[in-house]
Formats: C-alpha cells, sequence, structure tokens
C-alpha cells in the first residue's frame, strides 16, 4: 500500500492594512523563502495603501486629485491600476466607477488588485505549490494546498451572522478568486455612479467566482448597484464568471454555473 503523500509546509501570515486584516496561507516551497517572499509582500501593500489611500493628504491619488502630481510623476502603479478601472466601467456600462462624488477614488479596484498580485508574486517562489490570500474577506487562490486537496472558500451568510451562504470549491482549476460585495460589513457604502449616492437595490450580498480577483471585485461591486435582475443578467453574460445574489427578502439567486463551483 502507497504510502500518503507529505502535505507540503504551510507558512501562515496576518496582516492589517488598508483599514483591514490581509491572510496569507502558503503551501510548499523553502519556509525561509517564503518568509522572506511573505515580508516583500507585506512591505509592498503598505507601500500601495501609501500610494493610493484618499485618507491621507500625502498618497500619491490624494495629490492626483488636487493637481499637485500627474499621472506620470506618479509610480506606474497608478497609471496600471486608472487603466484597469476604466475598463472595468467600459464592460459594466458604467455601473462600476472609479469616481466618487466627482473625484477620482480608485479604492474600488485597489484591494482586489492587490490581494491578487501579492498572490501572484508568492506563487512564483520555487517550491510553492499553492497560495491563498485573503484581503477582507476577498480571496485569491492559486495552486493547491495540498495532493488531491483543492483550496475551499466559506461566503457568509449576510442575513444569518455566523452561517455560510455556500462554500466554494476550486477543484480542478489553478486558479480562482472569490469577491462579495455588500452590507452586512460596512453598511451602505456601495455608490450607484448614476447618482452619486448610496445604491439603491434589494440586494444585500453579491458573491462573484471568477479566474482573477482583480475582476471579481469590480464585478461584484457593479452587480450589488445593478439589483437582482439586471446584476444576474450581466454576470450570465461574462465569461468564466459565476456568482450567488442574496436579496434583502432572502431569495438566492445564481448564474447557471454556480452549482460546479460548489463543494
Amino acid at each position: 500500500m502507497a504510502e500518503p503523500a507529505e502535505a507540503p509546509a504551510a507558512v501562515r501570515h496576518a496582516e492589517e492594512v488598508m483599514g483591514t486584516v490581509f491572510s496569507f496561507d502558503v503551501r510548499g516551497g523553502d519556509p525561509g523563502a517564503v518568509k522572506s517572499a511573505l515580508e516583500e509582500a507585506v512591505t509592498g501593500l503598505h507601500r500601495v495603501d501609501e500610494v493610493f489611500s484618499t485618507y491621507r493628504d500625502d498618497s500619491q491619488v490624494s495629490r492626483l486629485v488636487s493637481g499637485e502630481l500627474t499621472v506620470e510623476r506618479c509610480d506606474p502603479e497608478v497609471a496600471e491600476v486608472l487603466e484597469l478601472g476604466a475598463e472595468a466601467e467600459r464592460l459594466s456600462e458604467g455601473w462600476f466607477s472609479t469616481s466618487y462624488e466627482g473625484r477620482l477614488d480608485p479604492t474600488g479596484i485597489v484591494k482586489g488588485w492587490s490581494v491578487e498580485r501579492a498572490a501572484r508574486r508568492l506563487a512564483k517562489i520555487p517550491g510553492v505549490t499553492g497560495v491563498s490570500v485573503n484581503g477582507g474577506g476577498d480571496v485569491q487562490l492559486l495552486g493547491v494546498p495540498g495532493a488531491q486537496r483543492p483550496w475551499r472558500v466559506g461566503v457568509s451568510d449576510p442575513l444569518r451572522p455566523g452561517g455560510l451562504a455556500a462554500v466554494i470549491s476550486a477543484a480542478g482549476l489553478d486558479e480562482l478568486a472569490v469577491a462579495t460585495s455588500g452590507t452586512a460589513e460596512r453598511g451602505a457604502h456601495i455608490v450607484d455612479p448614476r447618482t452619486g449616492r448610496s445604491a439603491v437595490t434589494d440586494l444585500v450580498a453579491v458573491t462573484v467566482v471568477a479566474p482573477q480577483l482583480t475582476w471579481a471585485d469590480c464585478w461584484a461591486t457593479a452587480a450589488f448597484a445593478m439589483g437582482s435582475r439586471q446584476g444576474l443578467r450581466w454576470l450570465e453574460s461574462l465569461p468564466d464568471v459565476e456568482a450567488l445574489l442574496i436579496t434583502a427578502g432572502d431569495e438566492v439567486r445564481c448564474t447557471g454555473g454556480l452549482a460546479s463551483r460548489l463543494g
């Protein structure tokens, strides 16, 4: 009888940054190399906060808004994020926006982008078999945590604190992201770009499952602002995207292929 494969070593870390907690789980690779790369990833997250925070007068985004800086004089990541935000706005027909009250505010895309970027950098470490990076409940998964073991992510039930609405499995996939937008954790913080005010919607949460967290996070935000009917139709039209929508009336609506990702 064959001996069971030894589980790859796990290196875990949690870091408070950007007003939330980022959790890292890296499997395989030399622990010393992984810890060194984790330190670099954490430093990178704090740098992202310094550059993009709208709460800091000295951030590059704040100085960009005030006219003190141009995009060309900012770190290259600023132009990258603004280009991604413009693409998200185009693909969502304006339901996702990098503006708030007429001012530049790319925070709706920065967290997902920074989580995904950190995960992909860690996955390049020799010997690493799997990476999970969770930024405030939005998760990028790469590889596997162990032989015959996929990554799994619990989706909180917004109407039943402590309960789960679903469990998403990355079985059979090399990459998967899970992002949720809603009112349970942060209240009515999602803006309707058409009015500039809080979105009036029948939804309490939208969870999007897609390969890349940068886009999953944007699509969850846009679909929430649209409401359940329009949001579900739009999400169904996107390639490689599945979603779970929960209304204030406790109705659960899903894209057609979501069942294949449950587990």
